[in-house]
């Protein structure tokens, strides 16, 4: 397996056609994987607001006094008004906003971006990021697409690159009824396949000034295996999600 980025991507704009740009770059074959920051995406879409276009309402409000008196230093209600705007549930609300957004990601201030944005204050994630996939994959050489973005996770330190939307490959492989190499039969192992490649191109692309946010993945084949397209825990199943609901913070 080869990863490597798409070099000469200028600053992405609102209405830029972002599968030309990548497509008139990089010479793809039809089988590679074009893992596609959100970043860019979300530029692209139009996604970038100011703060202002956030008038911070009561629970708003509430919200960011308690993280300032947290922090001990001011925050933004109409960040808080933001996020609460993008999430269809606020899981946690203290020491920090750990959201579920619309489309079923879960993860700190709905994704909201504050950096690398040259024509606003906030970026926000794409709306439906499995369609933008999709609209990349219908432009460009490539039969697959992932749309990745960074975020942190439960017993880890750190941030890696993690799969929102996906499009052309199921999002894991299911390994269940397979033999392992003492010949029993798997009865559990389900492989997400697109976190794993999202994570490995953003090895590649990077972070900052210097990252790259368009990543192919060349010679990385699906296998002989039965597909899943289940990627974001339904609520039911989710009992770590449940649990949060019933914590609270006393710092």
């Amino acid at each position: 397996m080869e990863l490597f980025a798409v070099p000469g991507l200028p600053e992405i704009r609102e209405g830029d056609d972002l599968a030309a740009m990548i497509d008139e770059r990089v010479d793809l074959r039809e089988d590679d994987v074009v893992v596609v920051a959100s970043t860019v995406v979300s530029k692209a879409e139009g996604r970038t607001f100011d703060l202002s276009d956030f008038p911070a309402g009561p629970r708003a409000n509430e919200v960011a006094d308690r993280l300032a008196a947290i922090a001990g230093e001011e925050r933004d209600p109409r960040f808080a008004q933001a996020v609460i705007e993008e999430s269809t549930e606020l899981i946690m609300e203290a020491p920090f906003l750990l959201t579920a957004t619309r489309f079923g990601h879960i993860g700190v201030n709905a994704g909201i971006d504050r950096s690398n944005v040259p024509d606003g204050d906030l970026l926000l994630l794409p709306e439906r990021p499995s369609e933008s996939a999709e609209r990349i994959r219908e432009g460009i050489a490539a039969d697959r697409v992932v749309v990745s973005d960074t975020c942190g996770r439960p017993f880890r330190h750190g941030q890696r690159g993690v799969a929102i939307g996906w499009a052309g490959l199921p999002a894991a492989r299911d390994w269940r009824g397979e033999r392992d190499r003492d010949g029993r039969e798997m009865g559990v192992t389900v492989q997400n396949v697109i976190d794993e490649l999202a994570s490995a191109a953003n090895l590649v692309a990077g972070e900052g000034a210097g990252g790259t946010p368009v990543v192919v993945v060349r010679d990385w084949a699906f296998g002989d295996h039965e597909g899943s397209d289940s990627h974001f825990r339904e609520v039911e199943g989710d009992f770590v999600r449940q649990a949060l609901r019933q914590w609270t913070f006393d710092g």
